[in-house]
């Protein structure tokens, strides 16, 4: 956190918190949603200013009841997640989350039931930018087979029992060494497990 803003929230530490107004899109956009885009219901803008994006990425972070938000100066505002708190994207360096930190090799990969790749290492759940699939679905192994479209889509509209057994592995830039396990799992029941919200909402006595 910049410390202008830790001197800010000890300066006004009563400033109410802000609902609604920032959403993080599913390919790591930050979107300003105005009061218009929230009564209609619209994505809203992405916002696109070099220095604001890198302050909103600097001072982002949860709180204790898996809520994310941006701590801007003293006032918290509240983050609207369409996919997970952080937005993947492949690398040279592996992969990059959408605040440019580098994402440390992921525990393991899940597929949902809408085809999206979600990423976990340790308590960081990152959904991979959907412009990357194409890149993933070249890479991924059963058996020590590399699986084609079909092999995939198969194992994606898995439904009996023996198929739920089947195990994927996902070999990023073709290093078995950096083997990811890949299973299915709904994005709802991957937040709930580390305790994240995707949409904050006010306390009311």
């Amino acid at each position: 956190m910049d410390d202008i803003v830790k001197a800010a929230m000890a300066k006004w530490p009563d400033v109410p918190d802000c609902y609604g107004w920032l959403t993080l899109d599913a390919r790591g956009n930050w979107r300003m949603r105005d009061a218009r885009c929230q009564a209609l219901n619209l994505p809203g803008d992405i916002i696109r200013h070099p220095s604001l994006l890198s302050f909103i990425d600097r001072n982002y972070q949860h709180d204790d009841k898996g809520q994310w938000y941006f701590q801007n100066g003293p006032q918290r505002v509240y983050v609207d997640l369409e996919a997970t708190p952080y937005i993947a994207r492949t690398s040279c360096a592996g992969f990059t989350l959408h605040t440019g930190e580098i994402l440390p090799q992921p525990d393991a990969a899940f597929f949902n039931s809408e085809g999206n790749l979600i990423l976990q290492s340790n308590k960081i759940l990152a959904q991979l930018d959907d412009r990357d699939l194409a890149e993933v679905s070249s890479q991924l192994y059963e058996n020590n087979q590399l699986l084609d479209d079909n092999d995939l889509m198969d194992w994606l509209n898995q439904t009996n029992q023996a198929d739920c057994k089947r195990r994927l592995v996902w070999c990023f830039h073709g290093k078995s060494d950096c083997a990811i396990p890949v299973a299915k799992n709904e994005l709802a029941d991957l937040m709930a497990t580390l305790g994240f919200k995707s949409h904050p909402a006010a306390d009311h006595p």
